[in-house]
């Protein structure tokens, strides 16, 4: 450990190295010296007490997936999907960046856990970084200090993790993975995905590569569990590419009329699982806290993270209002003025966004009103139902089952999400994005479906898998479901197909919900828009049979014969 801090010291040449502990003492000092040097603004601490705002560099907003690479000894062990780089060139690449890039800064140690401590689902990091931003960001999103030392004991089983922002130039950024070494290495990015290495990095590009090996699953998913009038709670994870509501389900608040029934939040973003003792799945949320996008929070889409974001958050890129709180773009009320998120004045009437559209909290999961009680249990939760969920106009029905594990593996691997104009400028675009996990393989995709096939025959009391659609529209603009709290509605029935109550029909897409299974009771749904809404056009779903094919293509050999085998099974009978 000492020595690889060391090596890492003499590259990066900070002026001063600084061991983080994680108590609360040096959490005030780290923020103190934050305000002092700009990189943190101190917000209302009557109104919202603990709370600061960052800025970032204007050409430093989001992920940067093109210069993000998994560096592999072979390059056919990665996905075609996926830039590679070889190790070699990838250390020299980047370690001519590193060389003196720490000068006149500070060089943090942050020790923390992923998962759950003094449990299965548990890994080590080290993170060291020149980021005042970034070290207490990680202590809100993981368990940062002591308590990761104490983990590791005398193990040198730990992630490596190396992070400088340099000079934030855009030719010299790198987000570098390392599955054979344990390694990450980033450089020229303060951004949360690219410099929080314990997120998108560890917890799924390094985690999947060492889950595959070690028998276990690290996914993109949310964790919830939903509670019954009868006190029953069910667990359910899902899987949804961005635009498509996984944070808002994942605090979700039920509509008045279904009295009884309850979400409670175990995890926003990243599943860990594995299989326990008596043959189920487990899972826990490898985080401590939320990192969530801002525009379109609001009470109405979001009531639990509003609540959540109250204290003790970091806020990034959002409006500093005249009050010394924050706004975004979506949230309840627009303020007469502000300073806009790049520190410059703003009205509504300025033709610009207040807040930039990748804006950002970070807040403690301890906080959310939702959070369950068993969200840091140490053998995780017993899962009963996986979700899979696209943003699909037309084609893809409110809900359905899948057959068995195999055929939800297969629906897992093929599900897509259309583009929205907000995103790219063109509608409709459908991008295949398998277990919404595209940007974060840290192997080979076909690998990664050969891995769930095998996962599913050592689990005894397999989830039953679903894919749910809440963006089918009546052929315009206009939504036929209408989403956020009435999503629970759907959440009901999968729980009650999980029990065996609620009633079901075969079809060649899967078991679609019976006329009247699906609870509407205090939600004016016309009967023609909830046809159209489970409706399953055979000659649309042909079609995304051929353009399934073209995405395996894309994929390259190695794809599961079970997946074929699916594939084929599904055209058989929208043919028959």
């Amino acid at each position: 450990m000492k020595k690889w801090v060391e090596e890492m010291q003499l590259l990066c040449k900070p002026d001063k190295l600084e061991w983080l502990d994680g108590s609360e003492t040096e959490k005030q000092r780290l923020i103190k010296e934050a305000v002092k040097k700009g990189e943190l603004v101190e917000l209302n601490q009557k109104k919202i007490p603990g709370c600061y705002l960052h800025r970032s560099a204007p050409n430093d907003v989001s992920r940067t997936e093109n210069l993000t690479f998994i560096c592999t000894s072979r390059k056919e062990d990665t996905t075609p999907l996926a830039n590679w780089m070889a190790p070699k060139e990838a250390y020299k690449k980047l370690g001519e960046i590193f060389e003196g890039a720490m000068k006149g800064r500070t060089m943090y140690v942050v020790p923390f856990i992923m998962g759950i401590p003094k449990s299965k689902f548990s890994k080590v990091c080290v993170q060291l970084t020149d980021s005042v931003y970034v070290a207490l960001n990680i202590r809100i999103l993981a368990r940062m200090g002591k308590i990761a030392w104490k983990e590791l004991g005398k193990s040198n089983n730990f992630t490596r993790g190396l992070h400088s922002v340099a000079d934030l130039n855009e030719n010299r950024k790198f987000i570098c993975h390392f599955p054979e070494d344990n390694a990450i290495w980033s450089v020229g990015s303060g951004y949360g995905g690219n410099a929080l290495l314990g997120k998108k990095c560890l917890a799924l590009r390094i985690a999947s590569h060492q889950a595959r090996k070690e028998g276990w699953m690290a996914e993109h998913m949310m964790l919830i569990g939903v509670e019954s009038p009868e006190g029953k709670i069910t667990y359910i994870a899902g899987a949804f590419p961005s635009q498509c509501g996984k944070t808002n389900l994942a605090m979700l608040k039920p509509p008045e009329s279904m009295k009884g029934w309850r979400v409670w939040t175990v995890g926003d973003d990243i599943a860990w699982m594995r299989v326990g003792s008596d043959g189920r799945l487990y899972a826990v949320n490898a985080e401590a806290g939320f990192f969530g996008v801002a525009p379109g929070t609001s009470y109405k889409t979001n009531p639990n993270a509003m609540e959540t974001l109250k204290k003790n958050s970091i806020f990034t890129n959002v409006l500093l209002k005249e009050d010394g709180t924050v706004w975004w773009e979506g949230m309840d009320g627009v303020p007469s003025k502000g300073t806009d998120w790049q520190g410059n004045p703003w009205t509504p009437d300025s033709g610009k966004p207040g807040a930039q559209p990748n804006s950002r909290f970070t807040a403690p999961a301890s906080q959310c009103p939702s959070i369950s009680p068993e969200w840091e249990n140490p053998k995780g939760v017993p899962i009963s139902a996986i979700l899979f969920g696209g943003r699909r106009a037309k084609l893809a029905p409110l809900v359905y089952e899948a057959f068995n594990w195999q055929h939800g593996t297969f629906i897992g691997a093929t599900m897509a999400s259309e583009t929205t104009a907000a995103a790219t400028g063109q509608v409709g675009i459908v991008r295949r994005d398998p277990m919404a996990m595209l940007p974060f393989f840290g192997y080979r995709t076909t690998n990664y479906f050969r891995h769930w096939i095998e996962m599913g025959k050592k689990i005894r009391t397999q989830p039953k898998i679903f894919h749910v659609n809440w963006f089918k529209t009546d052929g315009g603009q206009t939504f036929l479901w209408p989403g956020f709290r009435e999503n629970m509605r759907v959440l009901k029935w999968i729980v009650e197909r999980c029990s065996g109550k609620a009633d079901a029909e075969k079809t060649p897409i899967g078991f679609m919900p019976k006329k009247g299974s699906i609870d509407l009771i205090g939600l004016e749904m016309p009967d023609s828009a909830m046809k159209k809404l489970l409706l399953v056009d055979k000659n649309a779903w042909l079609q995304e049979t051929i353009e399934q094919e073209e995405f395996f293509k894309e994929l390259g050999s190695g794809m599961p014969k079970e997946i074929l085998e699916e594939h084929a099974a599904l055209k058989r009978r929208l043919k028959g």
